[in-house]
Parts: structure tokens; sequence; C-alpha cells
């Protein structure tokens, strides 16, 4: 039997671009999105979703590809008699649209009423809260307003510790 010598040649590696002209193409692609994307959003043309936290508006959301910004989450929470209570790491605005109430803050009340802004402070471990309509029956509307690029530098985490009393899991 006559031996047969086999002799493997290298192949050619694929070329692939630098790493460098795929953050610019992505930069492209955000500048293009931005401009554009949609400038005006149409609260009656958006849904209420009623969630386990309260019944929700959703404006602006990172999954929303379709808009002129992004980085941001901006919805409307309308308090009936009182949201769900949870905890995260905090670092947000809310900023009262309608009527009045209060929000605990780690068990410590602060009332609110129309065109006022609750701060919900950064704090380790989080901050637990909850929002009450002071007057259950009429309109009680806040506005949140979170960066996410702070919120994932964070390593922000959410727990649910009480559901909303509208919520009817699925």
């Amino acid at each position: 039997m006559a031996e047969r010598e086999v002799q493997r040649t290298k192949e050619a590696e694929a070329k692939q671009a630098p790493f460098y002209e795929h953050v610019y193409a992505n930069w492209n692609l955000m500048k293009e999105k931005a401009n554009k994307g949609k400038v005006v959003i149409r609260g009656k043309e958006l849904p209420w979703e009623q969630g386990r936290q309260a019944l929700l508006k959703w404006y602006v959301h990172p999954l929303r590809e379709e808009l002129a910004i992004s980085g941001w989450l901006f919805f409307v929470q309308d308090i009936r008699t009182h949201s769900g209570r949870h905890r995260h790491q905090g670092g947000l605005a809310l900023y009262v649209v309608e009527g009045t109430g209060w929000t605990t803050v780690d068990g410590v009340r602060h009332d609110w009423e129309e065109g006022d802004l609750i701060l919900l402070p950064t704090k380790v471990r989080g901050v637990e809260h909850q929002h009450f309509n002071a007057k259950p029956g009429t309109p009680c509307k806040w506005l949140a307003i979170i960066y996410t690029p702070m919120v994932e530098a964070m390593s922000s985490e959410l727990e649910q510790k009480e559901v909303s009393p509208d919520w009817a899991h699925v």
C-alpha cells in the first residue's frame, strides 16, 4: 500500500473590519434615528396598561426605536387609590400632573399636589416607595422621568414588595 502524504494549507482568515468601524457605524445610525425619529408623541394615541405597580401610559422607552431621542423613560402613572410598593436604587423625578396625594419613601410620608416634583434619592440598597391618592375616585397622575444610562450604571434592581390593588395577574 502506498503511503500518502497530506499537507494542510492554512486557510485565509476572513478579514473583519476594525471594531472602530462598527462603533462609527452605530454612531451614524443613532444620528440618523435622531434626525428621522418621532418628535411629538401623542398621548391620546397611547394605551393605558395595568401592571403590578400601577396603571401606566408609556411615552418614551428604550425599546421604542422610532423616537428622536434614546436613553430615557417617560411614563404617566394613574394612582386610583394607591400604587404597588417596590424598591429600586432611585435617582428619578416624578412630576405631579394632576391631583393630590403622598409618597412613602422608606416609610416616611411626603405629601404632594399638582405642580410638585417628587425626587427619589439614589441609595445603594435602594429606596422602598409607594404612592397614594389623597382623594380616591378623583384623578391623580404623575409623570416619571428616568435617565436609563444612569440606572444601568448603578446596576439598579427592581423588587416588587406589594402589587397594586388593581392588578389582576393574567
